[in-house]
């Protein structure tokens, strides 16, 4: 995929995830490796990752619009957090925000950080989640 090709919602969520990685001040191997192998499943090489990290955009503008799409962006993020197998306080008030900045219910924020750390902690995938969600 070429630098061009990827779209500004999508540059967004690689910011978001990085955030999510250095927001408990411990940077860890295994969320680099997460950050870098979810570029790789979206199909964006690891020099690009690189420039779009190097190169930040204002990603607050860039909220996903579909619920898909707020899933999908969620659960990275959660992965991102349990990288490591422990959600610090500053990645769980993180997460909130970002439910929040996707739109979600104020009321419902909590729950659903709580639902998706148990989901992926116990190794619920992405189509799994958006189909409790849905049904």
């Amino acid at each position: 995929m070429e630098n061009n090709q990827i779209t500004e919602n999508l540059k967004a969520h690689f910011l978001r995830l990085y955030q999510m990685a250095i927001c408990d001040d411990d940077f860890s191997a295994l969320e680099l490796k997460m950050l870098y192998r979810c570029a790789e499943e979206r199909g964006i090489p690891s020099k690009n990752l690189d420039e779009i990290l190097l190169n930040p955009i204002n990603f607050k503008s860039s909220v996903p619009q579909t619920i898909e799409e707020k899933v999908d962006y969620l659960y990275d993020l959660t992965v991102m957090i349990w990288a490591d197998g422990v959600v610090s306080p500053n990645e769980y008030s993180t997460m909130q925000k970002y439910v929040v900045m996707f739109g979600f219910l104020e009321e419902n924020v909590t729950a659903i950080v709580d639902y998706l750390i148990e989901a992926v902690r116990i190794g619920k995938n992405k189509s799994e989640i958006l189909y409790e969600l849905k049904n």
